[in-house]
């Protein structure tokens, strides 16, 4: 009887451990629809699915619904936060909750894009120009949705440099397809674009100068997660902790995806062309 019990209660804990483990391997990633965040999230689920049987999914939803989704522990995780200004605004109301992990991109770009032909170098050209600027009739800029954080500077570059313009927000697929239309048939067009973005390898095209400093400076890439997630899952932390990508890594992983058409399909090519970036990145956690 004292076997049978001792047998029963180390099956029970056996199980519980199991258990546990199964709903360690449980990873919900918020997502937003900026290229380099399709691309890399894409990516991280593939890896930790393929290696180390982690279910994870990823929740696109928009930036406000990301912050307060994570401080709610509705996702566990979300691998892109430019700091220190552009998304500033969005982790302000939640910055005693999240927790801000280890960066893995340095030297972003923000700002307001035309082709390389059109003959304007700086943003307050645009004032002088916004006729030639012409969208569906009316002086535009084009961007992304209106909830994003570039939405938000370009709005504040419009009053602050008082452009004759407005800015017509869609996704980012739309203004991408507007870019290459004009881009062919070389026609001036502004729309608003970052660094990294598969879109600088694809076109040749500059940043206007802005005098003003309404974008900001260059900025640093975080992953960053929900209250507790670091000591919920010690080995995740320091893998992603361990993550780096320049303009070769990302700029191959975002070209890859653009040129598939599907963001699995392209990760996946990427993924099985650099096994030993990877590898670096997942021995932190041995």
């Amino acid at each position: 009887m004292k076997t049978t019990l001792c047998s029963l209660a180390a099956a029970a804990i056996f199980t519980a451990a199991t258990t546990a483990q199964a709903e360690d391997k449980t990873l919900v990633i918020g997502t937003n629809n900026w290229a380099e965040n399709i691309a890399v999230a894409n990516m991280w689920k593939l890896i930790l699915e393929n290696r180390y049987d982690y279910d994870v999914e990823l929740s696109d939803v928009s930036k406000n619904a990301l912050y307060s989704g994570l401080a709610n522990s509705d996702f566990d995780i979300s691998l892109e936060i430019w700091l220190p200004n552009t998304d500033a605004r969005y982790l302000e109301p939640y910055k005693d909750q999240l927790e801000i992990n280890g960066a893995w991109y340095e030297g972003t770009g923000l700002g307001l894009v035309v082709p390389s032909y059109a003959d304007i170098d700086t943003i307050p050209e645009l004032k002088e120009q916004a006729e030639e600027y012409g969208y569906q009739g009316s002086p535009s800029i084009l961007g992304i949705d209106s909830g994003s954080a570039i939405a938000g500077l370009t709005d504040e570059a419009i009053d602050a440099y008082d452009l004759p313009m407005e800015q017509v927000n869609s996704s980012g697929p739309a203004m991408m397809a507007a870019l290459d239309a004009a881009y062919q048939q070389e026609e001036p067009i502004v729309v608003t674009l970052w660094s990294p973005h598969w879109a600088f390898a694809e076109y040749d095209l500059k940043y206007l100068e802005d005098p003003k400093n309404v974008y900001g400076d260059n900025e640093t890439i975080y992953w960053f997660s929900r209250p507790g997630f670091t000591e919920d899952d010690p080995w995740l932390t320091e893998v992603l902790n361990a993550w780096h990508m320049d303009d070769d890594s990302l700029g191959g992983l975002m070209a890859e995806i653009e040129q598939a058409g599907d963001p699995v399909e392209g990760a996946e090519t990427w993924i099985e062309d650099n096994q030993d970036l990877i590898d670096e990145w997942l021995a932190a956690g041995e």
